[in-house]
């Protein structure tokens, strides 16, 4: 705390870091959230088991990809947050989804704060999106968005983006701290008392975070992440937390000139460019929340002209990518000290699941071998640092998603057979060791 502005903190010794805040009034305070406390004054402790929980009925958009993000549809009165790179496709998702709704019959307030009405329109307008029930409101005071909420009382509530409204409350600027924590206050609010479901559009970092306080992602029901290349057609939106449904779902959607178009089977997309049984490339069934995708792995591994050698990788986590090299040197005896490693997840998609390391590990040892693996063979398994390969969940759907597209042996550690006994027509192998695996497919 600090009585008046200082360019340097005292402290720490950073610039331009000190935030004003204003105390606001209690009798202001009380003014302006009074169903908030006259509500909690009304609730009073209750064993659990006299708790009525009812189900709540989920709202069905016109993506499926969509709804299995959300975790089977829209839970009305919720409050979800929407995160990714300038020119994603957020907007476009939400104009689309807009239009969805209100075909539905629900009312939708589109309230954005980045653009005017007739650029939405144009926009709409390619994407073919119109309806009376849709409502276009360029607006960025807090006041006049609660005013305009009163006299229409939509059933959906669209806000684009958090960080340019403005609470006039507040006397920070737009987008600071404060302004974000009391937005997203008076939005959440907003959303339980009137229940009303609010999709809010969120601004990200250098890094990929979300910006604002860290108290933004955990006030609302879900956050979403919508990544992938501007370059390149294909986007996944992937739940990060979700407090009606799976996290670590995804839903994969590619971008065309009508807008964003649902892809109902990934796999096919991530694996359809893949070379017939080229080097340094493995198929790996992952878990993306509660749905198997098949992802090419690829490994380039060349001698190294300097002193150290590098490893870089695109899709996987770098320090897995060191720790399962350093395995196979150590387990199988593959001299990997003086080779650089590049390895990439295909198809724009992130894998960071255990499961994954046995299809790094093939893809590694087939480049440094110069040996091409069976384009009709595929891999699961996490690896151990004595070399074993540990058994992982959700086998049989794994299983069963390679099966359908058509791949005639799967390699999965011996674990998972002991405990399941599987009705395929693909052949299963099951392995325990890294150097046994290593003899199956070489």
């Amino acid at each position: 705390m600090s009585p008046k502005y200082l360019g340097r903190c005292p402290n720490c010794g950073a610039w331009n870091q000190l935030i004003e805040e204003k105390i606001q009034d209690e009798k202001l305070t009380q003014k302006a959230t009074p169903s908030r406390r006259e509500n909690s004054k009304n609730i009073q402790p209750e064993p659990i088991t006299k708790v009525n929980f009812q189900e709540e009925k989920r709202i069905k958009t016109g993506m499926s990809e969509l709804n299995r993000v959300l975790g089977g549809g829209i839970v009305p009165g919720s409050l979800v947050l929407i995160g990714g790179d300038p020119g994603i496709g957020k907007s476009t998702l939400l104009l689309q989804v807009s239009g969805q709704l209100q075909q539905t019959g629900g009312t939708v307030l589109y309230v954005s704060g980045e653009e005017s009405a007739s650029q939405i329109k144009m926009r709409a307008d390619r994407l073919n999106v119109t309806g009376d029930n849709l409502y276009l409101y360029p607006q960025t005071d807090m006041s006049e968005i609660r005013n305009s909420i009163n006299d229409l009382n939509p059933d959906y509530l669209i806000i684009d983006s958090v960080q340019t409204m403005d609470e006039p409350e507040i006397t920070s600027a737009v987008g600071s701290v404060s302004q974000i924590r009391e937005v997203t206050a008076e939005l959440m609010n907003i959303a339980k008392q009137q229940n009303i479901t609010v999709f809010v559009v969120g601004h990200v970092t250098k890094g990929g975070a979300i910006a604002g306080p860290k108290v933004l992602e955990h006030m609302v029901d879900t956050v979403l992440y919508f990544e992938g290349d501007s370059h390149q057609a294909y986007r996944i939106l992937r739940s990060v937390k979700n407090r009606f449904g799976s996290t670590n779902e995804i839903g994969v959607f590619e971008m065309q000139e009508e807008g964003l178009a649902q892809v109902d089977n990934p796999s096919e997309i991530f694996l359809e460019e893949r070379l017939a049984d080229a080097n340094g490339s493995a198929v790996v069934v992952s878990m993306e929340g509660t749905r198997p995708i098949l992802v090419e792995v690829q490994a380039l591994i060349s001698p190294t002209v300097y002193g150290n050698a590098k490893r870089t990788a695109s899709g996987v986590d770098n320090n897995k990518v060191a720790l399962i090299m350093a395995v196979l040197e150590k387990r199988a005896n593959i001299l990997l000290q003086n080779q650089d490693a590049y390895l990439k997840a295909t198809g724009g998609v992130r894998l960071d699941e255990p499961a994954i390391d046995l299809a790094i590990a093939m893809a590694v040892v087939s480049s440094y071998k110069n040996i091409g693996i069976p384009s009709s063979d595929c891999f699961v398994g996490e690896v151990g640092l004595t070399g074993e390969i540990r058994s992982v969940d959700r086998i049989a759907q794994r299983v069963a998603e390679a099966e359908k597209l058509g791949f005639n042996r799967i390699i999965i550690p011996k674990n998972n057979l002991n405990k399941w006994r599987p009705n395929t027509k693909i052949e299963i192998i099951g392995v325990s060791t890294i150097s046994e695996a290593i003899g199956k497919v070489f």
